[in-house]
């Protein structure tokens, strides 16, 4: 496969930097349990959190929508569920990228009937122009068309996830 760069590793760290300076302001005086959405957010919560100068806790959860596919299905399943108790707690999603918004419709709502204290929204992409859901995100590192894409997280069966940017797949 080829791939060409459409962001690069250091325009990544740069907008993960201001993320987390900015969650670090919104937050203070809080404690934040980060959730990671596995397996794909696992780099961008890594290395958001360094950026975050705040008492932190991390946990993830394991939810799939797509399978081999690069569609999503609109079918979540859940495969691993948070080890923490979130209620009365200030809770932060982290993804890798939000497209149709229907994964993360559902476990939002999922989430939100356990009575966390807020419950907020980060992710490294949110792709444009084709929610099926509205989704509140409050924080956005990039915004990118409908392209797929893989690396730094983000991958295609399995692979890729390794890229330290994040690149638009071609043809071979």
């Amino acid at each position: 496969m080829d791939i060409k760069p459409l962001i690069t590793a250091e325009e990544i760290e740069n907008k993960l930097a201001e993320m987390g300076k900015q969650i670090s302001v919104d937050y203070a005086g809080k404690e934040v349990l980060m959730v990671g959405v596995l397996r794909g957010a696992f780099m961008v919560m890594a290395d958001l959190a360094r950026h975050v100068d705040l008492a932190c806790e991390f946990d993830f959860m394991a939810v799939s929508s797509y399978g081999a596919s690069t569609q999503t299905s609109g079918v979540v399943r859940i495969l691993k569920d948070l080890d923490e108790e979130i209620e009365g707690r200030d809770v932060l999603i982290v993804e890798d990228i939000i497209d149709s918004g229907l994964t993360l419709n559902y476990l939002m709502k999922s989430l939100r009937v356990r009575k966390p204290q807020s419950l907020e929204i980060a992710t490294l992409l949110l792709k444009e122009g084709i929610q099926r859901v509205p989704i509140d995100v409050k924080y956005v590192a990039f915004t990118i068309g409908p392209e797929f894409v893989v690396g730094y997280g983000l991958d295609y069966a399995g692979k890729y996830r390794n890229l330290p940017y994040v690149g638009v797949m071609g043809q071979d």
